[in-house]
C-alpha cells in the first residue's frame, strides 16, 4: 500500500535579513490568512494548511543572492480560493508597494483558467497567489497525463 502524502507542511525559508523578511512575511501572510509565531532561532506563520518559517542564513552565507535557477527552491506559490482573492490580494500589493512581477493574468500555459499574480520578498523570491479550479487537476489525475507542453532536459 502506497503512503498518501495530504499536503506540504512546513516550508523553512533562509534569509539574509530576518527584520527586514519578518516585516515582509508580516503584512503578506497576515493578509492571507496565517497567524506569527516567534521562537528564538526561527519565526514561522501557520495556517490550517501549512507553516511557512524564516531562518538566519548562516555567516558564511550571509549576503548571497537568491537565484531561483540555482539548485533549490525556484518559487512559493499559495492558492486563492477565487480570481477575486487574486485580484484582491494585487491591490493590496500595490498598496503596501511590494514589488510585483506579473500582474494578475490568465496563464494559459500553467493550465485551464489557471490565474495568478507573482511578486517578489525582499530576497527577490519569486512569490505567487494562484487561483486554479480544481477540475482541470482532477481530470489530469484521473487521465493520468497534463496535455500541456513540456520542456525536454537535455543530457
Amino acid at each position: 500500500m502506497a503512503i498518501e502524502v495530504l499536503g506540504v507542511e512546513h516550508i523553512d525559508l533562509t534569509v539574509n535579513d530576518v527584520a527586514r523578511s519578518r516585516a515582509f512575511f508580516d503584512k503578506v501572510l497576515g493578509e492571507l490568512g496565517f497567524r506569527k509565531f516567534d521562537r528564538t532561532d526561527y519565526i514561522f506563520w501557520a495556517n490550517a494548511q501549512m507553516t511557512i518559517a524564516i531562518r538566519e542564513a548562516s555567516a558564511a552565507n550571509r549576503d548571497a543572492r537568491f537565484d531561483r535557477y540555482r539548485v533549490g527552491l525556484h518559487h512559493l506559490a499559495f492558492r486563492a480560493r477565487s480570481r477575486a482573492d487574486v485580484d484582491a490580494f494585487h491591490g493590496f500589493l500595490v498598496r503596501e508597494r511590494i514589488e510585483v512581477l506579473d500582474a494578475p493574468a490568465e496563464y494559459p500555459q500553467y493550465g485551464e483558467n489557471y490565474y495568478a499574480v507573482f511578486f517578489a520578498d525582499p530576497e527577490r523570491m519569486k512569490l505567487e497567489l494562484v487561483h486554479n479550479p480544481w477540475g482541470y487537476w482532477r481530470r489530469v489525475q484521473t487521465e493520468g497525463h497534463d496535455p500541456r507542453p513540456r520542456y525536454e532536459l537535455k543530457k
